[in-house]
């Protein structure tokens, strides 16, 4: 894994974990951006922006001269090698520009301390060697190469979501600042981290919380539940309304967010034995392809 630029407007407090945005050129980059923003100047934490360029999954030289033959001329070799490093040069460039946009973006937002970095490698590997230095990480539901997808959820998303134990925030939309949220609690290890997330973080105060809880009707406790969780949301001086459905949980809570205008949703992801239903249909994968609003996840 190697860095390949980086533009530091402030030095660094190692010890200040820093909102992390992954850019791309994919329609999603330009509200990742400012969704990033809005965390960063609202917690006060310093912003970094993250663009990292894949290695090439087209053939090499090497590859392709085997594949025209034995006769190929020192030429060709050449203008292969050269159309080779040109394509990663103009990749190089474009993810430069990229990051140089969303920095005055940030800037132009009042973010203050903003770090664009570029990297080689895949995006899950960056982020695992970043994750201790992360507090939030922000990521568009679908990055370039599946930009074109009218549905679904990107590989990358997917990828990253099994990787990385911290916040994470898929941007579906263009930013709006959040003025109603929705929690969906069920009493879970990561539900409680997310109850515990929107009663203590600035990035909540002031914004009115749905707690919603979707069971199957036969769940015991669930009022008990639902209040002291309530209970925790009001002392922290939170607007609380907590509600009670019924039925498939991410269909319910996705008809409640609609319903309601929710405009961020924030729920525990998958727990760690579950991981591997992703790809097979799981809550959380079923909750990204069908909401409609960004989802704040946490395991």
């Amino acid at each position: 894994m190697s860095d390949n630029n980086q533009n530091n407007d402030h030095s660094s407090n190692n010890e200040q974990r820093f909102v992390l945005s992954c850019i791309d050129g994919s329609s999603y980059g330009e509200a990742v951006c400012d969704y990033a923003c809005w965390i960063a100047k609202t917690v006060d934490a310093p912003l970094k922006f993250l663009h990292t360029i894949e290695h090439s999954k087209s053939p090499a030289v090497a590859d392709l001269t085997g594949a025209i033959g034995l006769g190929a001329s020192e030429d060709l070799l050449n203008e292969l090698t050269e159309v080779e490093q040109n394509r990663s040069r103009l990749l190089i460039e474009k993810g430069n520009l990229m990051l140089k946009a969303a920095k005055q973006k940030a800037t132009d937002a009042g973010v203050t301390e903003i770090e664009i970095r570029q990297r080689h490698g895949s995006l899950s590997e960056s982020l695992v060697e970043l994750e201790d230095q992360i507090r939030v990480l922000v990521v568009g539901i679908r990055g370039e190469q599946h930009d074109t997808d009218q549905a679904g959820v990107g590989a990358q998303l997917e990828t990253t979501i099994r990787s990385l134990h911290k916040p994470i925030l898929v941007v579906n939309k263009a930013f709006e600042t959040p003025k109603k949220i929705m929690l969906a609690y069920d009493g879970s290890d990561a539900a409680n981290k997310a109850l515990s997330m929107v009663a203590s973080s600035p990035l909540f105060k002031g914004i009115p919380c749905h707690l919603v809880h979707v069971s199957d009707g036969d769940e015991q406790g669930v009022d008990e539940l639902l209040a002291n969780a309530e209970k925790t949301l009001s002392d922290a001086g939170i607007t609380v309304s907590s509600i009670k459905l019924n039925g498939e949980i991410d269909q319910a809570l996705s008809r409640y967010q609609s319903e309601h205008n929710i405009d961020l949703t924030v729920m525990g992801a998958f727990s760690h034995n579950r991981v591997r239903d992703f790809l097979l249909g799981s809550f959380t994968a079923k909750m990204l392809e069908n909401t409609q609003k960004p989802l704040l996840l946490l395991r």
